[in-house]
């Protein structure tokens, strides 16, 4: 038996003998020469991918001036439609054929692929060169256009990897990208995997074969009343099989569209190549991070980079492109699937804070994930990933397979990490609350099991891996008791406070229920159930409440270096040290206020990411305690840098601006923490993490003239939760107008 790809050709064959049959029929009955005329297949006709019930997409080609044209083609058309041939038919010549395409991307995209079938071969090859080079001339042009349309496409139809009955040919993803990829092919703006596109294309049209002969017609929606059918025609086990076999390769092209559409992107915005080479001296790599950078809007890794020596520059790279929402370059995605050093269990710190900072990075999170586990490299970090990928949704309620769902979760649940004080539990919680549904029995149950598991292997504390592993187990419990309990009896209440015990616990576990539902779909989000959800999570945060939970307490005081160690001349010391796997920077300045602002400029600009800071005051000495993460700095370098800083900051200011200059500022959150203390002001800051984050913060409150008692700095991923406690030039509390005062020129520095 002839294998699916020969039968289309063999259709194809079939169809082009039919078409040679009638057009010489034709040309003899009127007596007119084959000379000046064609018979041409284009679209899938013309790349001889004809299904069953497929449509035969032809035009009849025909030079200027050639005689009885409209009778020659009535010849040709109704013998076809006698026959119930389903046709898509033209009659033009060639320049009418070049303002078509020139007028319409969908009908240029299916000339690209013209195929002779019968009378004048030498039209049809003038008729191919002309529109070839029509469609490299003005490509650049078209790109916007084109661009749009997929998008337009994606967002009307959904993708192919996710929907639950998923349109094999108009899906993103689907057989129409696979035409467009070939036509950006042909574009020589870019170049694609081309093995990877035609196995791709190949298995879509494997299975839409399948379709046609299980309908008995002409479809390209897999509905589920069809899809057991489709899969026994196709040799698998049934309609799971069949779903994960097309999300697996609708994600394919879905990821090859993502990464050739930012690859034309930055070419269309770039200078040309004389211009940048002018003023650069030579192609740019803009250094973002260590072994990390930029080069023609990508991310790469530094010539120096060796990732089987850096088991964390994975991480750091995906954390770096998700966060400026740039192309993690598919050959660095590779190199690291191949050959990137293993992480050692449990993770360092700075692993698991970066895996934190890729998951909080919001929707730039999707592309980069992707590019990952398209290469393998997901698998190395979490292979209990492997389990649920592509896995089909079994809840009509559920809009994405598992794997997207977890990462959709993920972007909802980054818009609300500055509700919660520990967003990295939330997010990891995200990540893992559905790794259950791989397994047999209660997802929540068998997910739970796994959860604790990976959050010790990826290096929480015990008492933070417990947090996950109650987050996951009860990931469904607020929307069930809330929907299906009595909000009025007091058990119910008493029943939720039991499982949480903390309005901290509560907290995150509200944010997953909404990540969750949203993720979703609009079933399970739908304003009564979050409703009820809300009331819920209010009436059991007022019991927790009279216990006294959920309020800030100040951290003991640093523990003061002996002075000597530090204070070197004109009362100005650092020290640097190791602090359990970090940089522990202790920093002595005279105390005044703008003191710490100061400090925090020179860190930031030495490329020092601070992780926590802890401050205070002692014999008129500003002391901090700095975790950092970075190369370790010299102290003697830093201490002079710190000097001239104090001095005259202009520089290391205008220095750290230029850093920032490129990074969006998205929306902070600014409360005081009225119940906090009784002999401080408590100020707390919410926000995205960036270089001059902390500066801008300590320069605000300075402005102000209030004094910062001390700071409890805390980099969770790529958010920052920092606690001020601020005191007068008196040592006293804030005066109320005094503290709203303050808390807005933070909140006005945050959003300028």
């Amino acid at each position: 038996m002839l294998d699916r790809a020969e039968q289309r050709r063999g259709r194809a064959e079939e169809a082009d003998a039919l078409l040679q049959l009638l057009l010489a029929k034709a040309c003899d009955a009127l007596g007119v020469p084959t000379e000046g005329v064609a018979l041409v297949a284009v679209g899938g006709y013309g790349r001889e991918e004809l299904s069953p019930y497929s449509d035969l997409d032809v035009m009849l080609v025909h030079a200027e001036g050639y005689p009885r044209i409209d009778e020659l083609a009535a010849q040709i058309w109704y013998p076809l439609w006698d026959s119930r041939t389903k046709l898509d038919h033209s009659v033009r010549t060639l320049a009418e054929a070049q303002q078509a395409a020139a007028a319409d991307d969908r009908v240029a995209l299916g000339l690209l692929d013209a195929r002779h079938v019968a009378g004048d071969s030498h039209l049809t090859l003038q008729l191919r060169s002309v529109l070839m080079a029509d469609w490299r001339r003005t490509a650049r042009s078209r790109m916007p256009g084109l661009a749009q349309a997929c998008r337009d496409r994606a967002s009307t139809v959904g993708e192919l990897a996710h929907l639950a009955e998923p349109d094999l040919k108009e899906a993103y993803g689907g057989l129409r990208d696979a035409v467009v990829l070939r036509a950006l092919v042909a574009s020589w703006l870019v170049d694609v995997p081309h093995p990877v596109l035609e196995r791709a294309r190949r298995d879509l049209l494997e299975v839409r074969d399948a379709l046609h002969e299980v309908a008995g017609r002409a479809t390209d929606r897999l509905v589920a009343d069809l899809a057991g059918e489709v899969a026994a025609g196709l040799g698998m086990s049934g309609r799971d099989e069949l779903l994960r076999h097309v999300y697996a390769t609708g994600r394919t092209l879905a990821h090859v569209c993502d990464v050739s559409w930012r690859r034309v992107e930055s070419l269309m915005t770039k200078p040309p190549r004389s211009r940048r080479r002018q003023r650069s001296g030579g192609p740019l790599l803009l250094a973002l991070d260590e072994g990390v950078g930029q080069h023609e809007g990508e991310v790469v890794l530094m010539p120096d980079a060796r990732p089987e020596r850096d088991p964390v520059l994975g991480l750091r790279a995906a954390a770096v492109a998700a966060d400026r929402e740039l192309v993690l370059s598919p050959a660095v995605c590779a190199r690291l699937a191949a050959s990137a050093a293993d992480l050692p269990e449990p993770w360092p710190g700075e692993a698991r804070r970066l895996l934190c900072a890729l998951l909080g990075a919001g929707s730039g999170l999707l592309e980069v994930w992707e590019a990952l586990d398209q290469a393998g490299y997901i698998s190395r970090i979490l292979p209990e990933w492997d389990a649920v990928r592509f896995r089909p949704p079994q809840s009509a309620i559920h809009r994405f397979t598992v794997d997207r769902h977890l990462l959709e979760t993920c972007v909802e649940a980054s818009a609300m990490v500055r509700d919660v004080r520990r967003p990295d539990l939330l997010l990891v919680a995200a990540l893992l609350h559905d790794l259950g549904k791989a397994l047999d029995g209660d997802h929540s149950v068998t997910g739970a099991g796994i959860a604790a598991r990976v959050a010790r292997r990826i290096g929480f504390s015990e008492a933070d891996a417990d947090t996950i592993t109650l987050l996951v187990r009860q990931h469904l419990m607020l929307a069930q008791v809330a929907t299906r309990r009595d909000l009025e009896d007091p058990m119910t209440v008493d029943m939720v406070v039991g499982i949480v015990r903390s309005t901290e616990t509560l907290d995150l576990l509200e944010a997953l229920t909404y990540a969750d539902a949203r993720a979703a779909g609009p079933a399970a989000s739908s304003p009564w159930r979050m409703r009820l959800v809300g009331e819920l999570c209010r009436r059991v945060r007022g019991e927790l409440a009279g216990g006294g939970e959920g309020m800030w307490t100040e951290a003991p005081p640093v523990a003061v270096p002996v002075l000597h160690q530090v204070v070197g001349v004109g009362r100005l010391g650092v020290t640097v040290s190791d602090h359990h796997g970090d940089l522990r920077v202790n920093v002595a300045v005279p105390d005044q206020v703008g003191t710490l602002s100061t400090v925090a400029a020179v860190l930031a600009v030495e490329r020092l990411a601070v992780r926590s800071a802890v401050i205070t005051s002692v014999d008129g000495l500003g002391i901090s305690q700095w975790t950092v993460a970075g190369s370790p700095p010299d102290p003697v370098r830093l201490r002079d840098r710190l000097a001239v800083a104090l001095r005259d900051s202009t520089d290391v200011v205008r220095r750290l601006a230029a850093r920032d200059s490129s990074r969006a500022r998205v929306a902070s959150r600014v409360d005081l923490l009225p119940d906090a203390s009784e002999t401080a002001t408590v100020l707390q800051v919410r926000a995205h993490d960036r270089p001059g984050l902390l500066y801008d913060v300590t320069a605000a409150i300075a402005s102000t003239g209030a004094d910062i008692r001390s700071a409890h700095v805390s980099t969770l991923g790529a958010e920052c939760v920092d606690v001020f406690y601020l005191t007068d030039s008196h040592g006293a509390p804030l005066e109320s107008e005094d503290a709203r005062t303050t808390a807005k020129s933070v909140l006005d520095r945050l959003s300028f």
